[in-house]
């Protein structure tokens, strides 16, 4: 869209993986970009070649107080916010039982807390615009699950239900939202990856698909740049997808789970049915 109006886009998570892709794409193509990160130096190069055109602040999504002052600032120097890209998150590996409360706590802190932070501090100024998308960084894991992605998968599946929500909210206001659902990507979250303690009974199937995903090849895993090129294609129509799906293996995983729920629910909707009506007296 070559008549298209620079926008500004307010994007956490952005030192690396799709955050820092994303942060690249925008501001190559002459977008204004907040970038949040805990550690800003990663995002000095590219402050460097944009010169003013981005914004590198530093904030941990998990501290309300960090990303209100992160919001402040870039409507200091950008006056708007035109797409707020809710990125920042991290995975945790291991059986629900191996999981200590520590680990789960920390995870839903970042990705589910953390999220509802950035929520909470960008919404008035998209509200008072009348105007704005919300991209919610989900996962396939947020439609998807097997064996050691329990505590992961549960904070993916929290953000899609309170997404779920939040489109009949704002969408009146002027305000769109898409949730993004990466398939596996070649990014840092694999290196950033918590493991909770193992227990033996576990091995055979948490252990087995540890091992079967240390085992794929490269090339199964997609760009982050490739990722972020398909965010930027979703964000400009004036009719965005509720849902952005990348990769084919999460296109393929998502579709083989929804049908299985469709033919369980078939299957069993005779029973279901058998509840309707009054109650005994």
């Amino acid at each position: 869209m070559t008549d298209r109006s620079p926008s500004t886009w307010f994007v956490t998570g952005a030192s690396s993986g799709i955050g820092l892709a994303l942060a690249r794409a925008t501001a190559g193509r002459g977008d204004r970009v907040a970038a949040l990160a805990r550690d800003v130096s990663v995002l000095a190069p590219l402050a460097d070649q944009h010169d003013d055109r981005v914004l590198a602040l530093r904030a941990d999504v998990r501290r309300p107080a960090e990303v209100d002052a992160a919001v402040a600032r870039a409507m200091e120097v950008f006056g708007r916010l035109d797409v707020v890209a809710d990125n920042a998150g991290y995975g945790l590996f291991g059986a629900v039982e191996e999981s200590t409360d520590e680990q789960a706590r920390a995870v839903f802190d970042t990705n589910v807390f953390g999220l509802l932070h950035v929520l909470r501090a960008t919404l008035p100024v998209l509200r008072a615009q009348r105007g704005g998308h919300v991209l919610q960084g989900s996962s396939y894991y947020g439609r998807v699950a097997h064996a050691g992605v329990g505590l992961l998968a549960a904070t993916k599946y929290a953000v899609e239900g309170l997404t779920e929500a939040l489109v009949g909210e704002v969408e009146p206001l002027g305000i769109r939202v898409t949730l993004v659902e990466p398939g596996p990507t070649a990014t840092a979250f694999g290196a950033n990856l918590q493991v909770a303690a193992t227990i033996g009974d576990y091995d055979p199937t948490v252990r087995e698909v540890q091992r079967a995903i240390a085992a794929l090849p490269p090339e199964a895993s997609n760009g982050p740049d490739r990722v972020a090129a398909a965010i930027l294609t979703a964000v400009d129509p004036d009719r965005p997808p509720r849902r952005l799906v990348t990769g084919s293996y999460a296109v393929q995983e998502i579709r083989a789970a929804l049908q299985a729920q469709l033919d369980e629910l078939e299957a069993w909707s005779g029973t279901a049915a058998a509840v309707d009506g009054a109650a005994a007296a």
